[in-house]
């Protein structure tokens, strides 16, 4: 497995998380034999203790989470993601790769295979939520982003490195 960190700035309309980065996983999970690694990374997260939430796409609209964080793992199929709002980084994620987005993070799903399959997990007791780009009280969201905390676990790594490591505590 291959761990990147990206940081994202403020975009103004989207406001990413003032101290934490975005974490990338390659190939966090194996795929089974039919090319899914849908399974595995329910398993993962669940076993991470990041209950798995739902099994669906991404939105095609730029959005962000700011009462929780996000797990994302890619199931089956492959795609293109913005990350960030307008102006951010659009990574290729596929089979087996999982991402982690601190409260904040903008995303949207640029493209897709057909096929595509996205697992989505959150750490216990969140609440899920979700804001348009630009809409809402940016002061008081830019507030409640910083103010959640750090989850005592990472979704792929369980008690070592990942977010325990990339995302110091305050």
């Amino acid at each position: 497995m291959k761990i990147e960190t990206i940081r994202l700035a403020d975009s103004g309309e989207v406001p990413n998380h003032p101290r934490w980065s975005l974490i990338l996983y390659k190939k966090a999970a194996p795929a089974d034999a039919s090319g899914t690694a849908t399974a595995a990374l329910d398993a993962l997260f669940e076993a991470n203790g990041w209950p798995v939430s739902w099994h669906d796409g991404i939105y095609r609209f730029t959005h962000f989470h700011w009462l929780t964080h996000e797990a994302l793992g890619i199931g089956a199929g492959s795609a293109r993601v913005q990350f960030g709002g307008e102006s951010g980084p659009v990574l290729s994620v596929a089979a087996g790769d999982a991402v982690l987005l601190p409260s904040g993070t903008g995303h949207k799903l640029i493209e897709a295979s057909a096929d595509l399959l996205v697992v989505g997990a959150y750490p216990p007791g969140a609440d899920y939520d979700l804001v348009r780009a630009g809409e809402g009280d940016a002061d008081r969201l830019r507030r409640a982003i910083a103010a959640v905390p750090r989850p005592k676990s990472d979704p792929v790594t369980g008690h070592f490195g990942g977010l325990l490591e990339a995302w110091p505590e305050t």
